[in-house]
């Protein structure tokens, strides 16, 4: 999902910046005190999540957990995972820094999406089901971005673009199986992060 520093067209990286800085904001609008603890927790489950990965040409294929995290906290998914992507450049490498926004553009905004599509419907439909929709959706929607940044940028991407698409899609389900999981062991535990999930995220 990652995509590396050097490849992108400057449009592509300006347009990713400026998306990116303007739903980092909403979402920091919607930050109440009693959020911050559980939105740390589920940036820390990205961050690590993502380190394990399988390099696929200037991008990589790994979990994100970003459908969980959108139908959970709404636009709030933006600086949650802003932070995570700056510490793994800073620390570790991966991405990039002048990448970062169309990084965090093609995660977030999927996240973002999927839960506003899928929240109303979170009293309507089994827990396991929820959580497979929200994780394969969320991540078959970065692929599409992540592909879709790389044809943007040139001819020469075109190829890549395919193969990066194609090597995310049985990592949609392998995420969707997960997220439904969680989202059952949630429901059983602490039904009330379900319950608390409103349409102001």
């Amino acid at each position: 999902m990652h995509i590396a520093d050097g490849v992108l067209a400057t449009p592509v990286l300006v347009a990713g910046i400026a998306m990116t800085l303007a739903g980092t904001t909403l979402g920091l609008k919607k930050l109440d005190d009693d959020k911050i603890p559980f939105a740390a927790v589920l940036s820390a489950c990205f961050f690590v999540a993502s380190l394990i990965h399988l390099p696929l040409g200037p991008s990589s294929v790994h979990l994100i957990f970003n459908g969980l995290i959108g139908l959970l906290l709404g636009w709030l998914a933006f600086p949650v995972m802003l932070i995570a992507l700056i510490l793994q450049a800073m620390f570790f490498g991966f991405g990039g820094i002048v990448v970062l926004g169309v990084n965090c553009l093609n995660i977030a905004l999927p996240a973002v999406m999927v839960g506003a599509l899928l929240r109303p419907m979170r009293h309507h439909i089994p827990a396991q089901l929820l959580g497979f929709l929200a994780g394969s959706g969320a991540v078959l929607l970065t692929g599409i971005m992540v592909s879709s940044s790389l044809y943007l940028s040139g001819e020469a991407f075109s190829k890549t673009a395919n193969v990066v698409f194609w090597g995310n899609l049985p990592l949609s389900l392998l995420e969707g199986v997960i997220s439904g999981f969680i989202i059952v062991l949630i429901n059983q535990v602490k039904p009330e992060i379900l319950k608390g999930v409103h349409s102001n995220v």
